[in-house]
C-alpha cells in the first residue's frame, strides 16, 4: 500500500514538473490587423518557423474585428497570458502609441506591414510601402502613357502602409499626366469596398483608372468591373496576390500588382524575435528598419509566382 502511494506520488510529481516544463516555453505572437486571405501567407511563415524554434511557443492571432481598440485588447490578453514577444501589423498607429508603450514596457513588441515608428517599438519587419507605391506608379505610367484620372482604394485611410502607398503612387505618376483624384477607405468592411467601387462607376464617368491598395481591394474592382461590363475599359493597379487579382493579372484585366512577401514577415519575424530574447540583437539595424522588397507581378511572371505561392501554402 505504501509502495502504490509512493509510486503514485512519484507520477504525480513527474506529470506536474512536465506541465511546468511545457508553459516555461517562451511565447511568441504574430497579430495582424484584420481577418483577410492576405495573412494566410504570415500564418505559413510562422508555422515554417516552428521546426527551426522547438523551444518556442508560436501562435497567429487575428482580432475580432479590425479595429484599434480590439487589437489592442488582444494584445494585453496575450501579454496576461504570459507572451513573452509580440509582432503586430497596427490597425492605426497613430492613435495607438499609448497602447503600445504600455505593451512594450512589459515585453519586447516589433511591427510589421504598417509601422509605429513613434512607439517603442524596437524594430519594423516589413515592405517599404512608400517604395510599393512607387512601384505601382511605374506599372500606371507604363500602362497610361497618355495620362489617365485614377481613384484609390484602401481600407485604413490613416494606416502608415496605406499613407506611405498613396504617396509614393503620386510620386511615381508625377508629370505623367495621371492624377490620383481621390481615395475611398472603407475599414476592411468587404460589402463597403464594393459599394465604393460601384459609386464610383456611376458618379465618376471620367475616371478610367483604378487603384486596390489593400489586398481584397482590387477583387472587390474586378467584381464591380465585371458586374457593369467595363472589364478592359479601366486600367486596374493592383497591390498582393489575392487569387482574383492574379487570374485578372494572368487574363489582361489587370495592368499589374505589387506584390509584398508576408511568408517572410512571419518567417523571420518568429526567429527575430526567439534571438531578440536569447540576448541577440544583431539582426536589428540602426534604424529599426528591415525591409523586404516588394516586386511587380503582370503577365510576364504570373505564372512562376503563383507556383512559388503553391508551394509555400501547400496547395
Amino acid at each position: 500500500m505504501k509502495l502504490r502511494l509512493i509510486v503514485s506520488v512519484a507520477a504525480l510529481a513527474a506529470t506536474l514538473c512536465g506541465t511546468a516544463h511545457a508553459q516555461e516555453k517562451p511565447q511568441l505572437a504574430f497579430v495582424v490587423n484584420a481577418a483577410s486571405d492576405f495573412w494566410k501567407l504570415a500564418e505559413a511563415g510562422v508555422k515554417a518557423a516552428e521546426p527551426e524554434l522547438p523551444g518556442y511557443e508560436l501562435q497567429f492571432r487575428y482580432p475580432a474585428q479590425g479595429t484599434a481598440a480590439l487589437q489592442n485588447a488582444l494584445m494585453d490578453d496575450l501579454v496576461a497570458a504570459g507572451t513573452d514577444a509580440i509582432m503586430i501589423s497596427s490597425v492605426d498607429p497613430k492613435t495607438s502609441i499609448d497602447a503600445f508603450n504600455r505593451i512594450a514596457a512589459r515585453v519586447p513588441l516589433f511591427t510589421t506591414d504598417s509601422d509605429a515608428p513613434d512607439s517603442d517599438r524596437i524594430a519594423y519587419l516589413g515592405s517599404s510601402n512608400t517604395a510599393a507605391g512607387i512601384q505601382a506608379g511605374e506599372i500606371a505610367v507604363k500602362a497610361l502613357p497618355n495620362g489617365g484620372t485614377c481613384m484609390g482604394f484602401v481600407g485604413f485611410l490613416g494606416a502608415d502602409n496605406a499613407v506611405e502607398r498613396i504617396a509614393g503612387f503620386r510620386q511615381a505618376v508625377e508629370g505623367h499626366g495621371i492624377e490620383l483624384v481621390d481615395v475611398r477607405g472603407d475599414d476592411v468592411d468587404f460589402a463597403r469596398a464594393r459599394a465604393n467601387v460601384d459609386d464610383v462607376l456611376v458618379a465618376n464617368p471620367e475616371v478610367d483608372c483604378m487603384v486596390g491598395f489593400y489586398s481584397y481591394n482590387p477583387p472587390k474592382i474586378y467584381e464591380a468591373l465585371q458586374a457593369a461590363g467595363r472589364l478592359n475599359e479601366i486600367t486596374v493597379i493592383a497591390f498582393d496576390e489575392d487569387p482574383v487579382t492574379l487570374g485578372a493579372v494572368r487574363a489582361g484585366n489587370f495592368a499589374g500588382t505589387v506584390v509584398q512577401d508576408p511568408y517572410q514577415w512571419g518567417y523571420q519575424g518568429m526567429k527575430l524575435m526567439a534571438a531578440f530574447l536569447e540576448g541577440d540583437k544583431s539582426g536589428i539595424p540602426e534604424d529599426g528598419l528591415i525591409i523586404v522588397p516588394t516586386k511587380v507581378i503582370d503577365q510576364s511572371n504570373v505564372d512562376a509566382f503563383e507556383a512559388e505561392l503553391r508551394e509555400r501554402i501547400g496547395g
